[in-house]
């Protein structure tokens, strides 16, 4: 089996970094390491791993908002319903942010193996039938974890609107950014479930992932105007 090993040399801090593929721990990196590594002329991470990162900044900010509103005076005076609401909506979110962390991790690992299995070799018969069978199932692999991550950036909509209405409305705006992330990780792991239909073999695979890739755009995209239609009239 023929082993598929990138290195690549990041500057940060005047100190570099030297990473095999395989190793690299996308998520521990600071902004500054991820954002050269992403810049660089390797070929992952890419917009997948980002797209999960959006998603799990959109996590992020929203959970700051609701941070900021407990213990205030009117936050405190809602309705017990309506702060239940936005703590539910606050756990909900914080959950996937986990599972997006994971997925900018995922994103890459599921690219290279991509990249390995099609680096098997191929000269008989045994060894084309091999080679294909890892590159369909890497190639499904490719096409699952953005579908992931548009589900998880896709929940993170769903789980906004209360904290966008009743949330500190000092920081709205919060909210609304968060929506936006949302939405270009959601978009951003569309374009890349897109790009890796193609290589899918299986038609069953093929046409549930296109179906479920537009009933969420479609109510991804009502959703998100409809948050921000209360963050614009919260800020006036």
């Amino acid at each position: 089996m023929v082993k598929w090993w990138l290195t690549r040399v990041i500057l940060s801090e005047n100190k570099y970094y030297k990473l095999g593929v395989d190793s690299l721990d996308l998520l521990n990196m600071s902004i500054k390491q991820y954002c050269e590594l992403l810049g660089s002329s390797e070929p992952a991470p890419g917009g997948g791993s980002t797209a999960a990162l959006a998603g799990a900044l959109a996590a992020s900010l929203t959970m700051m908002v609701v941070n900021l509103s407990i213990g205030k005076k009117s936050f405190e005076a809602q309705d017990e319903g309506i702060k239940d609401s936005v703590i539910k909506e606050f756990d909900n979110i914080k959950k996937i942010r986990e599972d997006l962390y994971s997925l900018i991790d995922e994103d890459t690992k599921a690219f290279n193996m991509f990249m390995e299995a099609m680096r098997l070799p191929k000269e008989t018969e045994e060894e084309k039938a091999i080679r294909n069978e890892r590159m369909q199932q890497a190639a499904i692999l490719t096409l699952n974890v953005p579908m992931a991550t548009m589900e998880k950036c896709y929940l993170i909509l769903k789980n906004q609107k209360s904290i966008a209405t009743y949330g500190n409305k000092n920081a709205v705006s919060d909210v609304g950014v968060g929506c936006h992330l949302a939405l270009t990780g959601l978009e951003g792991a569309l374009l890349n479930v897109n790009i890796n239909l193609p290589g899918i073999k299986d038609e069953t695979v093929k046409n549930n992932a296109k179906a479920k890739r537009n009933e969420m755009l479609a109510e991804a995209k009502v959703i998100y105007e409809d948050i921000m239609a209360i963050v614009n009239s919260r800020i006036g």
